[in-house]
Protein backbone atom coordinates (compact mmCIF):
# COMPACT_ATOMS: atom_id res chain seq x y z
CA UNK A 1 0.00 0.00 0.00
CA UNK A 2 2.85 2.38 0.90
CA UNK A 3 4.46 1.67 -2.47
CA UNK A 4 1.19 2.37 -4.30
CA UNK A 5 0.73 5.68 -2.45
CA UNK A 6 4.28 6.69 -3.33
CA UNK A 7 3.64 5.78 -6.97
CA UNK A 8 0.54 7.98 -7.11
CA UNK A 9 2.33 10.88 -5.43
CA UNK A 10 5.09 10.70 -8.03
CA UNK A 11 2.55 10.37 -10.83
CA UNK A 12 0.52 13.39 -9.66
CA UNK A 13 3.70 15.46 -9.35
CA UNK A 14 4.83 14.46 -12.83
CA UNK A 15 1.46 14.88 -14.59
CA UNK A 16 0.28 18.03 -12.82
CA UNK A 17 -3.33 18.48 -13.90
CA UNK A 18 -4.47 14.94 -13.03
CA UNK A 19 -4.63 15.88 -9.35
CA UNK A 20 -7.74 17.91 -10.27
CA UNK A 21 -9.63 14.67 -10.94
CA UNK A 22 -9.98 13.65 -7.26
CA UNK A 23 -10.51 17.32 -6.32
CA UNK A 24 -13.42 17.62 -8.78
CA UNK A 25 -14.93 14.39 -7.46
CA UNK A 26 -14.68 15.62 -3.84
CA UNK A 27 -16.27 18.96 -4.79
CA UNK A 28 -19.16 17.31 -6.67
CA UNK A 29 -19.75 14.80 -3.90
CA UNK A 30 -19.76 17.57 -1.28
CA UNK A 31 -22.37 19.47 -3.28
CA UNK A 32 -24.46 16.31 -3.52
CA UNK A 33 -24.29 15.78 0.24
CA UNK A 34 -25.33 19.41 0.84
CA UNK A 35 -28.42 19.01 -1.32
CA UNK A 36 -29.23 15.65 0.29
CA UNK A 37 -28.96 17.24 3.74
CA UNK A 38 -31.66 19.65 2.56
CA UNK A 39 -33.74 16.75 1.22
CA UNK A 40 -33.42 14.97 4.56
CA UNK A 41 -35.02 17.97 6.26
CA UNK A 42 -38.00 17.68 3.92
CA UNK A 43 -38.40 13.89 4.01
CA UNK A 44 -38.13 13.22 7.74
CA UNK A 45 -38.68 9.47 7.30
CA UNK A 46 -35.79 9.12 4.82
CA UNK A 47 -32.45 10.40 6.07
CA UNK A 48 -30.78 10.53 2.69
CA UNK A 49 -27.68 12.26 4.06
CA UNK A 50 -26.79 9.47 6.51
CA UNK A 51 -27.56 6.75 3.97
CA UNK A 52 -25.45 8.46 1.31
CA UNK A 53 -22.60 8.95 3.81
CA UNK A 54 -22.63 5.20 4.50
CA UNK A 55 -22.54 4.46 0.77
CA UNK A 56 -19.74 7.01 0.40
CA UNK A 57 -17.59 5.09 2.89
CA UNK A 58 -18.01 1.92 0.80
CA UNK A 59 -17.35 3.92 -2.38
CA UNK A 60 -14.04 5.25 -1.03
CA UNK A 61 -12.97 1.71 -0.11
CA UNK A 62 -13.89 0.56 -3.63
CA UNK A 63 -11.93 3.44 -5.16
CA UNK A 64 -8.82 2.64 -3.09
CA UNK A 65 -9.05 -1.04 -4.10
CA UNK A 66 -9.43 -0.07 -7.77
CA UNK A 67 -6.41 2.23 -7.54
CA UNK A 68 -4.12 -0.24 -5.73
CA UNK A 69 -4.90 -3.52 -7.55
CA UNK A 70 -2.34 -4.20 -10.33
CA UNK A 71 -4.03 -3.26 -13.60
CA UNK A 72 -2.46 -6.13 -15.54
CA UNK A 73 -4.02 -8.59 -13.06
CA UNK A 74 -7.43 -6.91 -13.50
CA UNK A 75 -7.21 -7.07 -17.28
CA UNK A 76 -6.05 -10.68 -17.35
CA UNK A 77 -8.98 -11.73 -15.16
CA UNK A 78 -11.54 -9.42 -16.75
CA UNK A 79 -13.18 -12.39 -18.52
CA UNK A 80 -14.48 -13.73 -15.20
CA UNK A 81 -15.91 -10.34 -14.23
CA UNK A 82 -17.49 -10.12 -17.70
CA UNK A 83 -19.14 -13.54 -17.44
CA UNK A 84 -20.33 -12.73 -13.90
CA UNK A 85 -21.91 -9.50 -15.19
CA UNK A 86 -23.90 -11.41 -17.82
CA UNK A 87 -24.98 -14.03 -15.26
CA UNK A 88 -26.11 -11.34 -12.81
CA UNK A 89 -28.03 -9.51 -15.56
CA UNK A 90 -29.89 -12.77 -16.18
CA UNK A 91 -30.42 -13.48 -12.46
CA UNK A 92 -31.86 -10.02 -11.81
CA UNK A 93 -34.70 -10.82 -14.24
CA UNK A 94 -35.86 -13.76 -12.09
CA UNK A 95 -38.90 -12.87 -9.95
CA UNK A 96 -38.15 -13.24 -6.27
CA UNK A 97 -34.45 -12.45 -6.78
CA UNK A 98 -34.53 -9.26 -8.81
CA UNK A 99 -36.38 -6.40 -7.12
CA UNK A 100 -39.08 -4.69 -9.16
CA UNK A 101 -39.16 -0.93 -8.49
CA UNK A 102 -41.12 1.60 -10.57
CA UNK A 103 -41.89 -1.03 -13.19
CA UNK A 104 -38.29 -2.17 -13.75
CA UNK A 105 -36.39 -5.17 -12.39
CA UNK A 106 -32.83 -3.85 -12.04
CA UNK A 107 -31.77 -4.48 -8.43
CA UNK A 108 -30.70 -7.34 -6.16
CA UNK A 109 -30.82 -6.97 -2.40
CA UNK A 110 -27.37 -7.62 -0.90
CA UNK A 111 -28.27 -7.12 2.75
CA UNK A 112 -26.87 -3.62 3.28
CA UNK A 113 -28.95 -2.26 0.39
CA UNK A 114 -30.02 -2.76 -3.20
CA UNK A 115 -27.33 -3.24 -5.84
CA UNK A 116 -28.09 -2.12 -9.40
CA UNK A 117 -26.42 -4.78 -11.53
CA UNK A 118 -26.04 -2.61 -14.64
CA UNK A 119 -23.62 -0.33 -12.73
CA UNK A 120 -21.28 -3.26 -12.11
CA UNK A 121 -21.77 -4.44 -15.71
CA UNK A 122 -20.38 -1.13 -17.02
CA UNK A 123 -17.01 -1.73 -15.39
CA UNK A 124 -16.85 -5.42 -16.38
CA UNK A 125 -17.72 -4.48 -19.97
CA UNK A 126 -15.01 -1.80 -20.14
CA UNK A 127 -12.30 -4.09 -18.79
CA UNK A 128 -13.02 -7.01 -21.15
CA UNK A 129 -14.51 -5.47 -24.32
CA UNK A 130 -11.12 -3.98 -25.40
CA UNK A 131 -9.76 -7.53 -25.42
CA UNK A 132 -12.60 -8.55 -27.74
CA UNK A 133 -11.78 -5.63 -30.06
CA UNK A 134 -8.04 -6.26 -30.14
CA UNK A 135 -8.26 -10.02 -30.66
CA UNK A 136 -10.85 -9.68 -33.43
CA UNK A 137 -8.84 -6.98 -35.24
CA UNK A 138 -6.79 -9.54 -37.24
CA UNK A 139 -9.92 -11.34 -38.50
CA UNK A 140 -11.88 -10.53 -41.65
CA UNK A 141 -13.72 -7.21 -41.79
CA UNK A 142 -17.15 -8.77 -41.18
CA UNK A 143 -15.93 -10.88 -38.25
CA UNK A 144 -14.02 -8.01 -36.66
CA UNK A 145 -17.25 -5.97 -36.74
CA UNK A 146 -19.86 -8.64 -36.00
CA UNK A 147 -18.08 -10.20 -33.01
CA UNK A 148 -17.96 -6.92 -30.99
CA UNK A 149 -21.52 -6.09 -32.08
CA UNK A 150 -22.66 -9.50 -30.80
CA UNK A 151 -21.08 -8.79 -27.41
CA UNK A 152 -22.80 -5.39 -27.28
CA UNK A 153 -26.06 -7.05 -28.31
CA UNK A 154 -25.99 -9.48 -25.37
CA UNK A 155 -25.84 -6.61 -22.87
CA UNK A 156 -28.39 -4.56 -24.79
CA UNK A 157 -30.98 -7.39 -24.87
CA UNK A 158 -30.57 -8.17 -21.17
CA UNK A 159 -30.90 -4.50 -20.22
CA UNK A 160 -33.97 -4.05 -22.43
CA UNK A 161 -35.63 -6.97 -20.67
CA UNK A 162 -35.41 -5.17 -17.30
CA UNK A 163 -36.40 -2.72 -18.98
CA UNK A 164 -33.69 -0.05 -18.82
CA UNK A 165 -33.65 1.93 -22.07
CA UNK A 166 -31.33 4.63 -20.73
CA UNK A 167 -28.51 2.27 -19.70
CA UNK A 168 -28.99 0.31 -22.93
CA UNK A 169 -28.34 3.53 -24.86
CA UNK A 170 -25.25 4.12 -22.70
CA UNK A 171 -23.83 0.68 -23.56
CA UNK A 172 -24.52 1.05 -27.27
CA UNK A 173 -23.07 4.57 -27.51
CA UNK A 174 -19.94 3.57 -25.60
CA UNK A 175 -19.51 0.39 -27.62
CA UNK A 176 -19.87 2.23 -30.94
CA UNK A 177 -17.35 4.86 -29.81
CA UNK A 178 -14.84 2.14 -28.93
CA UNK A 179 -15.35 0.53 -32.33
CA UNK A 180 -14.51 3.89 -33.93
CA UNK A 181 -11.42 4.30 -31.75
CA UNK A 182 -10.36 0.78 -32.72
CA UNK A 183 -10.23 1.73 -36.39
CA UNK A 184 -13.68 1.32 -37.96
CA UNK A 185 -14.70 4.11 -40.29
CA UNK A 186 -17.41 6.58 -39.35
CA UNK A 187 -19.33 5.56 -42.50
CA UNK A 188 -19.52 1.91 -41.42
CA UNK A 189 -20.55 2.78 -37.87
CA UNK A 190 -23.10 5.31 -39.11
CA UNK A 191 -24.81 2.54 -41.09
CA UNK A 192 -24.79 0.29 -38.00
CA UNK A 193 -26.09 3.18 -35.92
CA UNK A 194 -29.03 3.75 -38.26
CA UNK A 195 -30.04 0.08 -37.96
CA UNK A 196 -29.72 0.15 -34.15
CA UNK A 197 -31.64 3.43 -33.95
CA UNK A 198 -34.39 1.98 -36.13
CA UNK A 199 -34.74 -1.07 -33.85
CA UNK A 200 -34.72 1.20 -30.80
CA UNK A 201 -37.46 3.37 -32.32
CA UNK A 202 -39.54 0.28 -33.13
CA UNK A 203 -39.32 -0.92 -29.52
CA UNK A 204 -40.45 2.49 -28.27
CA UNK A 205 -43.41 2.53 -30.66
CA UNK A 206 -44.43 -0.95 -29.49
CA UNK A 207 -44.14 0.06 -25.83
CA UNK A 208 -47.17 2.20 -24.81
CA UNK A 209 -45.45 3.64 -21.70
CA UNK A 210 -42.31 4.77 -23.60
CA UNK A 211 -44.38 6.05 -26.50
CA UNK A 212 -46.59 8.10 -24.19
CA UNK A 213 -43.50 9.54 -22.51
CA UNK A 214 -42.02 10.51 -25.89
CA UNK A 215 -45.27 12.17 -27.06
CA UNK A 216 -45.50 14.07 -23.77
CA UNK A 217 -41.92 15.29 -24.22
CA UNK A 218 -42.77 16.61 -27.70
CA UNK A 219 -45.55 18.79 -26.25
CA UNK A 220 -44.46 19.58 -22.70
CA UNK A 221 -46.71 22.58 -22.11
CA UNK A 222 -49.87 20.70 -23.05
CA UNK A 223 -48.93 17.72 -20.85
CA UNK A 224 -47.36 19.57 -17.91
CA UNK A 225 -50.00 18.18 -15.52
CA UNK A 226 -49.64 14.59 -16.76
CA UNK A 227 -46.84 13.07 -18.85
CA UNK A 228 -44.42 16.02 -18.56
CA UNK A 229 -45.19 16.84 -14.94
CA UNK A 230 -41.73 15.90 -13.64
CA UNK A 231 -39.87 17.83 -16.32
CA UNK A 232 -42.15 20.86 -15.94
CA UNK A 233 -41.57 20.97 -12.18
CA UNK A 234 -37.86 20.82 -12.92
CA UNK A 235 -38.23 23.94 -15.07
CA UNK A 236 -40.09 25.64 -12.20
CA UNK A 237 -37.17 24.81 -9.89
CA UNK A 238 -34.67 26.31 -12.35
CA UNK A 239 -36.79 29.46 -12.69
CA UNK A 240 -37.17 29.87 -8.92
CA UNK A 241 -33.45 29.72 -8.21
CA UNK A 242 -32.14 32.93 -9.72
CA UNK A 243 -28.45 33.83 -9.56
CA UNK A 244 -27.93 33.14 -5.86
CA UNK A 245 -30.70 30.63 -5.11
CA UNK A 246 -33.38 30.44 -2.43
CA UNK A 247 -30.93 29.09 0.15
CA UNK A 248 -30.15 25.58 1.33
CA UNK A 249 -33.31 23.96 2.65
CA UNK A 250 -35.56 26.75 1.35
CA UNK A 251 -36.41 25.19 -2.01
CA UNK A 252 -40.06 24.35 -2.60
CA UNK A 253 -39.85 21.83 -5.43
CA UNK A 254 -38.49 18.99 -3.33
CA UNK A 255 -41.52 19.29 -1.00
CA UNK A 256 -43.38 16.54 -2.88
CA UNK A 257 -43.70 18.68 -6.05
CA UNK A 258 -40.78 17.27 -8.05
CA UNK A 259 -40.63 13.45 -8.24
CA UNK A 260 -37.15 11.87 -7.84
CA UNK A 261 -35.82 15.23 -6.58
CA UNK A 262 -32.95 13.52 -4.74
CA UNK A 263 -31.93 11.17 -7.59
CA UNK A 264 -32.46 11.80 -11.32
CA UNK A 265 -33.67 15.41 -10.91
CA UNK A 266 -31.27 16.62 -8.23
CA UNK A 267 -29.69 19.23 -10.52
CA UNK A 268 -32.83 21.45 -10.70
CA UNK A 269 -33.02 21.33 -6.88
CA UNK A 270 -29.37 22.35 -6.75
CA UNK A 271 -30.07 25.29 -9.07
CA UNK A 272 -33.15 26.33 -7.04
CA UNK A 273 -31.43 26.29 -3.65
CA UNK A 274 -27.87 27.34 -4.51
CA UNK A 275 -28.53 29.42 -7.64
CA UNK A 276 -27.36 29.58 -11.24
CA UNK A 277 -23.80 30.57 -10.29
CA UNK A 278 -23.27 27.48 -8.17
CA UNK A 279 -24.97 25.29 -10.77
CA UNK A 280 -22.53 26.67 -13.34
CA UNK A 281 -19.63 25.78 -11.03
CA UNK A 282 -20.89 22.21 -10.92
CA UNK A 283 -21.07 22.07 -14.73
CA UNK A 284 -17.54 23.54 -14.91
CA UNK A 285 -16.29 20.83 -12.53
CA UNK A 286 -17.72 18.20 -14.86
CA UNK A 287 -16.10 19.91 -17.86
CA UNK A 288 -12.70 20.00 -16.09
CA UNK A 289 -13.12 16.31 -15.24
CA UNK A 290 -13.99 15.53 -18.87
CA UNK A 291 -11.04 17.48 -20.32
CA UNK A 292 -8.46 15.91 -17.99
CA UNK A 293 -9.78 12.36 -18.51
CA UNK A 294 -9.79 12.87 -22.28
CA UNK A 295 -6.29 14.38 -22.27
CA UNK A 296 -4.76 11.60 -20.18
CA UNK A 297 -6.52 8.88 -22.14
CA UNK A 298 -5.22 10.08 -25.49
CA UNK A 299 -1.64 10.12 -24.21
CA UNK A 300 -1.76 6.36 -23.73
CA UNK A 301 0.34 4.21 -26.04
CA UNK A 302 -0.93 0.68 -25.29
CA UNK A 303 -4.20 -0.05 -27.15
CA UNK A 304 -5.60 -2.24 -24.36
CA UNK A 305 -5.15 0.48 -21.74
CA UNK A 306 -6.28 3.14 -24.20
CA UNK A 307 -9.57 1.39 -25.02
CA UNK A 308 -10.30 0.41 -21.40
CA UNK A 309 -9.73 3.99 -20.21
CA UNK A 310 -11.87 5.39 -23.03
CA UNK A 311 -14.70 2.99 -22.19
CA UNK A 312 -14.72 3.96 -18.51
CA UNK A 313 -14.45 7.68 -19.32
CA UNK A 314 -17.22 7.53 -21.93
CA UNK A 315 -19.65 5.74 -19.60
CA UNK A 316 -19.12 8.48 -17.03
CA UNK A 317 -19.20 11.42 -19.46
CA UNK A 318 -22.19 10.24 -21.52
CA UNK A 319 -24.17 9.56 -18.32
CA UNK A 320 -23.46 13.09 -17.08
CA UNK A 321 -24.43 14.57 -20.46
CA UNK A 322 -27.68 12.57 -20.65
CA UNK A 323 -28.77 13.54 -17.13
CA UNK A 324 -28.11 17.25 -17.70
CA UNK A 325 -29.84 17.16 -21.10
CA UNK A 326 -32.88 15.41 -19.60
CA UNK A 327 -33.38 17.89 -16.75
CA UNK A 328 -32.99 20.80 -19.17
CA UNK A 329 -35.62 19.38 -21.52
CA UNK A 330 -33.26 18.46 -24.36
CA UNK A 331 -33.99 14.72 -24.12
CA UNK A 332 -37.02 12.67 -22.99
CA UNK A 333 -37.11 11.81 -19.29
CA UNK A 334 -34.87 8.85 -18.40
CA UNK A 335 -33.97 7.31 -15.05
CA UNK A 336 -30.25 8.09 -15.13
CA UNK A 337 -28.49 9.46 -12.04
CA UNK A 338 -26.06 12.39 -12.00
CA UNK A 339 -22.69 10.86 -11.01
CA UNK A 340 -21.25 11.90 -7.61
CA UNK A 341 -24.24 14.18 -6.89
CA UNK A 342 -27.43 12.08 -7.04
CA UNK A 343 -28.52 9.87 -4.17
CA UNK A 344 -27.89 6.17 -4.77
CA UNK A 345 -25.45 3.58 -3.46
CA UNK A 346 -24.79 1.64 -6.68
CA UNK A 347 -24.15 4.76 -8.74
CA UNK A 348 -21.84 6.26 -6.12
CA UNK A 349 -19.81 3.09 -5.52
CA UNK A 350 -19.25 2.30 -9.18
CA UNK A 351 -18.58 5.95 -10.09
CA UNK A 352 -15.81 6.00 -7.47
CA UNK A 353 -14.52 2.63 -8.70
CA UNK A 354 -14.45 4.04 -12.23
CA UNK A 355 -12.33 6.99 -11.10
CA UNK A 356 -10.04 4.63 -9.19
CA UNK A 357 -9.58 2.39 -12.24
CA UNK A 358 -8.94 5.39 -14.50
CA UNK A 359 -6.24 6.73 -12.19
CA UNK A 360 -4.77 3.23 -12.05
CA UNK A 361 -4.78 2.99 -15.85
CA UNK A 362 -3.22 6.45 -16.24
CA UNK A 363 -0.45 5.71 -13.73
CA UNK A 364 0.25 2.30 -15.28
CA UNK A 365 0.40 3.78 -18.78
CA UNK A 366 2.70 6.49 -17.47
CA UNK A 367 5.00 3.84 -15.97
CA UNK A 368 5.06 1.11 -18.61
CA UNK A 369 3.34 -0.33 -21.66
CA UNK A 370 1.38 -3.48 -20.75
CA UNK A 371 -0.38 -6.12 -22.81
CA UNK A 372 -2.34 -9.26 -21.94
CA UNK A 373 0.06 -11.62 -23.66
CA UNK A 374 2.62 -11.64 -26.43
CA UNK A 375 0.26 -13.39 -28.84
CA UNK A 376 -1.81 -10.21 -29.08
CA UNK A 377 1.01 -8.14 -30.63
CA UNK A 378 -0.24 -8.28 -34.24
CA UNK A 379 -3.76 -7.37 -33.20
CA UNK A 380 -2.45 -4.54 -31.03
CA UNK A 381 -0.44 -3.13 -33.93
CA UNK A 382 -3.45 -3.38 -36.25
CA UNK A 383 -5.57 -1.60 -33.68
CA UNK A 384 -3.08 1.26 -33.45
CA UNK A 385 -2.92 1.66 -37.22
CA UNK A 386 -6.72 1.83 -37.48
CA UNK A 387 -6.89 4.24 -34.57
CA UNK A 388 -4.35 6.62 -36.04
CA UNK A 389 -6.17 6.52 -39.39
CA UNK A 390 -9.46 7.55 -37.78
CA UNK A 391 -8.04 10.21 -35.46
CA UNK A 392 -5.85 11.77 -38.12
Amino acid sequence: MKRAIGGYVNYFMASGWVVLVPLCVVFLNTVGLLILSSASLSFVHHNYLLKQAAWLALAVVGCVCAMSTPINWLLKNARFAYILAIVLLIVVLIPGIGLRINGSRRWINVGVGNLQISEYAKIAFCLYFPRVLIRSAHRSFSQSLLIPLAHMGVFAVLLLLEPDYGTTALFLLTGMALLFLNGFSAKTLFACGIIILGLFALMIVLNPVRMARLLAFMDMEATKATGSYQLWQGFVAFQSGGLCGAGLGNGRQQLFFLPEAHTDFIFPILAEELGYIFALLVVCAYIVLFVILWRETFHMQAPDLFLAANGLSLFLIIQIAINLCVVMGLLPTKGIALPFVSYGGSSLIFSYCTIGLLLNLFRTSHREDLSWDSNDNSARNGSLIGLKRNLN
